[in-house]
């Protein structure tokens, strides 16, 4: 199911969009070792309403089993962000990087003129969940890169907080394109208000944990709603949450 919402605001002829995408719509696929569900057109899941949201082109919640994994694949031009939310993910390349991602670190791999890479779950008794994550980049065939973070340093509670930029200087690590990627742990009750950092931009939620509400809106675990032709929004609390909210260009 897709909704779109139309809300006229600061009394002006162009309207605020947003495009709501509930869990349960999303596209999914489950191979025994991988449980996978594709908030974008990915794989089997072709869905020509669902291909991407600007430069945003796949959001995929992938469940791996112990033990299991990608083998050695292929990519090239995209910016390939991994978010692991339980787990353990373990990462190798042909760039001669050999890395453990954990719950609480954000990876980043630019794949410019090529990579070869692999992800397998580093513990053989249980699973591992995380968000793999595609942006279309501002620049072709750049040399490819690599980089990981620790969160636990700039994690802050009731409070959103970067972990993706287009600068190299800027908290997080970052990406070839004008995107600003934020996580936020709040507690119920809670109003957040999130400015816009290119008004051209538009913005995709997605719901880790917990209920918010936005424009009137509420969302769910593992919803995703995407807002642009504004430049701000209220963020309410219903529960406790856990969110990340995606600032891309709408155009590309």
């Amino acid at each position: 199911m897709i909704v779109y919402i139309l809300i006229f605001i600061n009394n002006t002829n162009t309207p605020m969009k947003t495009i709501l995408h509930k869990a349960h719509t999303r596209g999914h696929a489950n191979y025994g070792w991988l449980n996978s569900y594709h908030s974008f057109s990915f794989a089997n899941y072709q869905n020509p309403e669902r291909m991407n949201f600007g430069v945003l082109r796949v959001l995929n919640d992938d469940i791996v089993s112990g033990g299991k994994g990608f083998g050695s694949h292929p990519h090239n031009n995209m910016e390939i962000i991994s978010i692991p939310l339980k787990g353990n993910l373990k990462h190798m390349d042909n760039m001669g990087n050999i890395t453990v991602i954990k719950e609480g670190d954000v990876q980043v791999m630019s794949a410019g003129t090529g990579v070869l890479h692999s992800e397998f779950n580093d513990d053989k008794d249980q699973a591992v969940e995380f968000l793999q994550i595609w942006i279309i980049p501002n620049k072709q065939n750049v040399t490819p890169r690599y980089d990981q973070i620790s969160l636990k340093e700039i994690k802050i509670k009731n409070q959103l907080y970067q972990i993706v930029s287009p600068n190299n200087k800027d908290q997080g690590v970052w990406i070839h394109q004008n995107a600003w990627f934020h996580l936020g742990n709040f507690d119920a009750h809670t109003i957040e208000n999130y400015q816009l950092k290119n008004n051209t931009n538009g913005v995709y939620i997605f719901v880790l944990e917990g209920n918010i509400s936005i424009n009137e809106q509420e969302l769910n675990k593992r919803d995703g709603y995407g807002i642009w032709n504004t430049d701000t929004f209220k963020i309410k609390s219903l529960t406790d949450n856990r969110i990340l909210i995606m600032e891309v260009p709408m155009s590309f």
